[in-house]
């Protein structure tokens, strides 16, 4: 289900109403039915009134239909929707209240009713409401996102993740539910990260995160730093060796890099990704041979390794095995995940090989392509100068 658009931890009342009140104005007919004729036009002149947004007529019908019908569940439910939708939780909460008196599993109730209490800050009963909503309704993506939301305002971070673990698995796309999620696990994650930086300030983890989150900043020289120091306390660590190889593989120290993915292999023969990438150096180094035997090797291990085939097209192309290395080339321009660049370079290096093998109308085609792709690179990139540029100028 769709449900508000959030504003830190505050979804947008008019969203979340749209929302439900399809749900609750469906069977608006048939509930009239079964009032008297008169209570019946003034319900359906109410759920027409909400439908087009007339929140102070809705109400008004909605209050005189709780009046003239007082054990109709709906109309309490539906103006209690409206007091919501208006700001005015007190008595929302009074309306939902009276609902789930009349009729304790209708839907949607104690979901609004922690809605209402959220509103007014009342975070504990909000659970305690949202929770019914959720024992009784657990397909119900919404009641999932809500407990996580409360659960975020209250600073639980784990039981929020939880709960909203449980609702992406109900529908995965909802851009709300990815947000609040997202959040919920970034802040799980700080939680844990800090506790460790108490238990053991010194220890190699410490050095491991920090490098970790200096990689991903694109902080490559400080991520060295942070492995070296995180080897020098745990010199055999599986894994620390790897990361060091790929920091300097970013600072083009390639001598470095190699040394690193080595010795990362001697503890553990099995890693893949250190494997992989020492292939790749050779083959960029020229040493096709070396370079196809690793790289064939990890793929053994996992098999689909990223831009895998291009770069066994490469090794074969300095092998001399041109026909081996179109099809790998060929496959490396629709490989799932790849870069950009990687699949421009494909199609580049199949028209030198197309050439090579006297498939001119293939090689020009090829190139065609690559030129194709280059020049709107360079068209994207001047419209992105554009933009910048445009951005700096003052008002």
């Amino acid at each position: 289900m769709d449900v508000f658009a959030p504003n830190r931890w505050h979804p947008s009342p008019g969203k979340l109403f749209l929302a439900f009140s399809a749900l609750l104005f469906c069977p608006d007919r048939r509930l009239a039915a079964q009032l008297p004729p008169e209570v019946s036009r003034v319900f359906t002149q109410a759920s027409n009134a909400m439908r087009q947004g007339d929140l102070n007529q809705a109400g008004d019908g909605f209050a005189e239909v709780t009046k003239l019908a007082p054990t109709f569940a709906e109309a309490h439910f539906n103006l209690g929707l409206v007091r919501e939708e208006q700001g005015r939780f007190d008595e929302a909460i009074a309306s939902f209240q009276k609902a789930l008196e009349l009729k304790p599993r209708l839907h949607g109730a104690n979901l609004f009713l922690g809605v209402s209490y959220f509103r007014l800050n009342q975070l504990d009963k909000a659970v305690a409401a949202i929770q019914k909503d959720s024992a009784v309704y657990p397909k119900d993506a919404s009641s999932w996102l809500w407990l996580g939301i409360v659960r975020l305002a209250q600073d639980r971070p784990e039981e929020a993740a939880e709960a909203l673990d449980k609702a992406a698995k109900l529908s995965p796309d909802d851009m709300d539910i990815l947000y609040h999620r997202g959040r919920a696990h970034l802040l799980v994650s700080k939680d844990s990260y800090a506790k460790m930086f108490k238990v053991g300030p010194k220890s190699w983890r410490v050095h491991q995160v920090l490098a970790q989150a200096n990689a991903e900043a694109d902080r490559h020289t400080d991520a060295v730093v942070e492995y070296l120091a995180a080897i020098k306390l745990a010199p055999d660590q599986p894994g620390l060796h790897e990361g060091l190889g790929s920091e300097y593989r970013s600072l083009g120290k390639i001598s470095e890099a190699e040394e690193a993915y080595l010795r990362e292999l001697e503890i553990d023969s099995h890693n893949v990704p250190a494997k992989y990438e020492l292939g790749v150096l050779s083959v960029e180094q020229g040493n096709g041979a070396k370079g196809k035997e690793l790289i064939e090797a990890a793929l053994k291990e996992k098999p689909g390794l990223l831009h895998s085939d291009y770069n066994l097209g490469r090794a074969e192309m300095l092998l001399g095995n041109d026909a081996a290395a179109v099809q790998h080339f060929e496959r490396a321009t629709s490989a799932p995940g790849s870069d950009p660049e990687v699949i421009e370079q494909a199609w580049y290096q199949l028209g030198i090989v197309y050439r090579r093998l006297h498939r001119m109308e293939d090689a020009q085609k090829a190139i065609s392509i690559f030129q194709k792709m280059k020049d709107a690179d360079a068209d994207n990139s001047q419209k992105a100068l554009k933009r910048y540029e445009a951005q700096q100028k003052p008002e």
